[in-house]
């Protein structure tokens, strides 16, 4: 028997919605590294401390984009300029739907002429892929599969390795590793380096909300690369971070990794949805949470949404470009993060330690149970916004909350609730026990939580102003 399509799979579903939430499948996982190599407190200390270095090599796709009209592509689908973006740079790519809804997030590197890779969840490159594969363009696509969807003969090798080396003594810590003084690049620039006689890309990078660099190249260099920077920082308190931690580590840096696909519905990706099997990332995701809509456009998130508008620029023509004017002209969300009510999670996890009626269990460091968590932010008893991360921080001394709220509420000291947990007991994901919701109480925060965060990116999403 053939593969479906997603629009067959979502017509025999019937609800979008009631299939996805209750998906057969929990949060993202992230293989090839242990869930702790330490602890996931020390973990975490370190990024603000000393230094880590994160292993990113297993759990994301990475897509090759060649040919005469690689750029050409690339920016038709891009709502942010590519005016003066040329090789050696990198920026955000978070294309939108023709009803300006964003289909995924991804980083897109510029290598040299004619080549560029994304780097990130599926969503977003398989649009890619579609445009190629559908579209007038002279581009070459190859796809680099994560791990976890690899043949098992497969995954121990990718065509690329990537680390990221992140935190205050980052830069010491490359001097080491390097034998001599890093380049100084802006932020989202690259340059080749040299580390124990193997070239290295390095882009500046800071996705911890410290300063750092991201490290790739050839996956015959994975162990060469990897021992020397673990030798370089064994003086300087660097931390191997492992799979556990490394999903908590965005509640601090502010940015939100995972905006539902918005290819469901709408004339826009009809096609798209054809093209896709039921087994894509679309046809396999799960949503979580307390916020529930019979629509699933409601789950639909713009740029605006996700902290994304200062990099809507209207200078070219691109896919939802004007459905984006429209939406600027009409109220917007903030992303903003909730500080979680000390004793209202003590409450919640005090559930855990008595018979009958249990709230949802609370996970450290990350409370994510979905690969999608969407809860419902309340004021009054209304909803005002959603939150669609949560998960605890050493560095904070808290449980925090990523969300997008009504303009009403987004001033840092508003006092909002977050709805925990599933209505009438949870669905049937395997994460997902018996439960009873409750709210908890929060304070209204900027996004990035991090003051290091904040003060240090470039003028951009993550800086003050924005």
């Amino acid at each position: 028997m053939s593969e479906k399509n997603l629009k067959q799979k979502l017509a025999e579903a019937g609800n979008t919605v009631d299939l996805l939430r209750n998906q057969q499948v929990g949060p993202n996982v992230y293989p090839g590294v242990p869930g702790e190599f330490s602890n996931w407190r020390d973990e975490q200390r370190a990024w603000a401390e000393t230094a880590v270095l994160f292993n990113q090599s297993y759990h994301m796709v990475d897509l090759l984009v060649t040919g005469p009209d690689a750029f050409e592509m690339l920016a038709y689908l891009a709502p942010n300029s590519f005016n003066k973006f040329k090789p050696n740079m990198a920026k955000q790519f978070a294309p939108v739907t023709p009803e300006g809804y964003v289909i995924g997030d991804v980083i897109l590197f510029y290598l040299a002429d004619e080549k560029f890779e994304l780097v990130g969840r599926a969503p977003a490159i398989e649009w890619v892929e579609y445009h190629a594969a559908t579209g007038k363009w002279d581009v070459t696509v190859e796809r680099d599969e994560r791990t976890a969807a690899r043949p098992e003969a497969e995954k121990n090798t990718r065509r690329n390795y990537r680390f990221q080396l992140q935190g205050p003594n980052a830069m010491k810590i490359l001097e080491k590793a390097m034998g001599e003084t890093p380049p100084d690049l802006k932020f989202f620039r690259m340059a080749p380096i040299v580390i124990d006689g193997v070239e290295v890309r390095a882009l500046r990078h800071g996705m911890a909300g410290q300063p750092g660099y991201e490290l790739f190249g050839p996956w015959k260099d994975y162990d060469t690369v990897h021992s020397a920077l673990v030798e370089a920082g064994k003086d300087d308190g660097l931390k191997l971070v492992g799979g556990r931690t490394y999903a908590s580590n965005t509640l601090e840096s502010g940015w939100i990794p995972s905006p539902l696909p918005a290819v469901y519905t709408g004339e826009g990706t009809e096609d798209f949805r054809e093209w896709l099997g039921d087994k894509s990332y679309a046809g396999m995701c799960s949503l979580g949470g307390s916020y529930v809509s019979d629509n699933i456009e409601d789950y639909y998130l713009t740029p605006w949404d996700l902290g994304y508008g200062i990099m809507v620029k209207f200078d070219h023509d691109f896919v939802g470009r004007e459905a984006l004017e429209k939406l600027d002209k009409q109220p917007k969300r903030k992303k903003v993060t909730l500080a979680l009510d000390n004793e209202d999670i003590l409450r919640v996890m005090s559930s855990m330690l008595q018979k009958g009626d249990k709230a949802k269990f609370l996970e450290f460091p990350s409370a994510v149970y979905a690969m999608h968590p969407y809860d419902a932010v309340l004021k009054d008893g209304e909803t005002v916004g959603i939150s669609t991360w949560i998960g605890y921080t050493v560095n904070a001394g808290r449980f925090l909350a990523l969300a997008m709220v009504d303009e009403s509420v987004a001033e840092p000291g508003t006092e909002v609730s977050l709805l925990w947990g599933e209505p009438d007991g949870g669905t049937s994901k395997p994460t997902v026990e018996p439960h009873v919701q409750t709210e908890i109480k929060a304070v209204v925060a900027p996004a990035p939580y991090s003051e290091v965060a904040r003060d240090s990116y470039a003028e951009g999403w993550r800086t003050k102003g924005n």
